[in-house]
């Protein structure tokens, strides 16, 4: 009798190729950003993990965190992050990292009808993006110094109730427009500075990609209910109480 070594399999989850929104909302781009370990903290002294998902056509971004990046830890953050985007999520793009590539987040994605890939070998633009806002972003206003993995759900109702609102309804963002020169080359041009909503609203049809159950109206009177000033202010000062915080417990 021959022995023969059993071959595992290869489970295929995401697709790998980079998303093709065609001007539509609700693909998203995603990344993990890790805020350090603790100096000389030995074994489980990890930070705290932000997760950042960025819509490729409006730049709508939802922040949010986690103590961990297991799949136990991320599914449920997951799920509360994607809820807060107001148009209806059909695309979520990564890089081939397994928080991301794993079966319950495929399968949370197939319960959602949400369209799942993977960036390509040798091709860094793929998430692009969102590693940008990796740094304007997390970076910016969180920095590079480790946070202990216990703040998680104290920074993610920052996050949820003065950042992101900050981020798509007050803070401007470069907008890409592809021209092509003389020579026939795809040139992208930054010339439009607008909000995530600004974005939207200048869509034909804006509505159609809403969540059942919210207006164009409704997102309306959220962003009229500060000025841009106010809103930044705001986030200011509610970030300066949660580091405060996180002083006070470290």
């Amino acid at each position: 009798m021959n022995y023969v070594k059993t071959r595992p399999t290869t489970v295929s989850i995401g697709e790998r190729r980079k998303p093709d929104p065609q001007g539509q909302p609700g693909y998203l781009r995603l990344d993990t950003v890790h805020q350090g370990d603790q100096a000389g903290g030995g074994a489980g002294a990890k930070g705290v993990y932000h997760i950042n998902p960025v819509d490729e056509v409006l730049q709508w971004q939802v922040v949010g965190s986690t103590p961990r990046i297991s799949e136990a830890y991320l599914e449920p953050v997951l799920r509360a992050m994607l809820c807060q985007f107001p148009f209806r999520i059909k695309g979520f793009h990564t890089d081939n990292r397994t928080e991301f590539i794993n079966r319950t987040v495929a399968e949370l994605l197939n319960k959602l009808l949400i369209e799942q890939t993977k960036s390509r070998p040798r091709q860094s633009g793929d998430n692009g993006l969102v590693e940008t806002k990796n740094g304007a972003v997390i970076r910016k206003h969180i920095g590079y110094g480790y946070i202990d993995a216990g703040h998680a759900d104290r920074i993610n109702s920052f996050y949820r109730e003065f950042l992101n609102p900050y981020l798509n309804y007050h803070r401007p963002c470069g907008q890409a427009d592809a021209e092509i020169d003389e020579k026939g080359r795809k040139r992208i041009r930054y010339k439009r500075y607008q909000t995530p909503l600004e974005t939207l609203l200048g869509l034909d049809k804006p509505a159609q990609y809403l969540r059942q159950g919210l207006s164009i109206n409704a997102l309306k009177r959220i962003a009229g209910a500060l000025s841009d000033t106010e809103a930044a202010q705001r986030m200011q000062q509610e970030k300066a109480k949660l580091f405060g915080q996180l002083r006070l417990t470290a």
